[in-house]
């Protein structure tokens, strides 16, 4: 049995159910998700749930269906195994990403997050450029970023200290930590608070590690990385929910080679803060800060001021935004026309039949 309260459960959620509904249908919170069945935690304890065909059928996206951290209504059925998910409750954060492969089409990491915890490894694998494309979407999620300096047991302190620096001039705070010490877990309890933190990061940067230390039991599994180059293999498969000792939620996700942004503009500006800052001294209001004259960015770049290669990552994520933005626009447009299609046979075939 699970208190709602433990959960994560408040009144922005409370608000949205119609008075009636919970006498035939309980809340609960999605703690897994494996191809359209869902493990859920609620009053009633934990179960597995499955939708019911009119929200299968009615969702326009896979973004309409619950991802781990939604808030959902369900029937448990007399005798059933399992349990129907009726109803995906409105979110208060997402945080997103474009779906790997070919397709168009946003994918949910992790809903109704209120802390996210972007690990990067201090061993190996630090890399101020792929944070950045973290934070851009951690900015976008309606979520607070906070990056974990892991694996400070295997690095000297200058390097800490750098690493530091790296991420204070990025806006964002930082937690120094050892999962192996214990370095930064008593920090990290604090952001957490009661509330809902999910844990990204690539393979082998030790969120499992982190996560085993703040339960303080071993539960998520773990995998030592290459000793030649620091990668990391995968050893969490699905995201998936954890209840922490003393109040918090806690949402693992396995490592993300790929991670594309999705709409994302707002979080290119809040990742970029200082130069949308030396933005406004620029000549012209629309610059790109490219080839024009009187760009007040280039020129801290050119001076030093602004490191050239931070520059270099906001224009090559202000493409990537600007060129999923026209294939969003695309694909809502071929979407549109294949409603107007259908409307048009309808059409057509009420007067064929008609004329009968």
């Amino acid at each position: 049995m699970f208190r709602l309260e433990e959960l994560g459960w408040n009144e922005f959620f409370a608000t949205q159910i119609a008075r009636g509904e919970l006498e035939t249908m309980v809340p609960a919170r999605i703690a897994e998700e494996n191809r359209e069945i869902y493990r859920v935690f609620s009053p009633e304890g934990e179960r597995w749930a499955e939708l019911t065909g009119k929200l299968r059928h009615t969702a326009g996206s896979r973004a309409d269906l619950p991802a781990v951290g939604d808030w959902v209504l369900l029937r448990v059925p007399d005798g059933a195994q399992r349990a129907i998910l009726h109803r995906v409750l409105a979110r208060r954060s997402k945080f997103s990403r474009k779906a790997a492969g070919k397709k168009t089409e946003e994918q949910i990491v992790a809903a109704n997050v209120d802390t996210l915890f972007v690990v990067a490894s201090l061993h190996h694998e630090f890399n101020p450029r792929r944070i950045e494309r973290y934070l851009t979407l951690a900015w976008d999620s309606g979520a607070r970023p906070v990056v974990v300096l892991n694996k400070a047991d295997l690095c000297d302190p200058a390097s800490i200290h750098e690493a530091e620096a790296t991420i204070a001039g990025l806006g964002v705070s930082s937690v120094v930590a050892s999962a192996t010490r214990g370095d930064g877990v008593s920090q990290l309890h604090a952001h957490v608070r009661g509330g809902t933190v999910a844990f990204l990061g690539s393979s082998g940067v030790g969120k499992s590690s982190l996560i085993n230390a703040l339960l303080g039991e071993h539960r998520q599994d773990t995998k030592e990385v290459r000793e030649g180059d620091g990668k990391g293999r995968h050893t969490t498969t699905t995201r998936q929910m954890l209840l922490l000792p003393g109040g918090g939620v806690l949402i693992d996700t396995p490592g993300m080679r790929e991670l594309q942004l999705w709409d994302a503009a707002a979080g290119v500006s809040s990742a970029f803060a200082d130069i949308q800052s030396l933005a406004q001294d620029c000549r012209f209001r629309d610059c790109r800060h490219e080839s024009e004259p009187g760009c007040a960015v280039r020129a801290a770049a050119e001076d030093g001021s602004l490191d050239q290669e931070r520059l270099a990552s906001y224009h090559k994520l202000g493409r990537e935004e600007r060129f999923l933005e026209a294939k969003q626009d695309a694909a809502v447009r071929a979407k549109q026309a294949k409603a107007v299609k259908r409307l048009m046979r309808g059409v057509n075939r009420f007067y064929r039949d008609r004329g009968r």
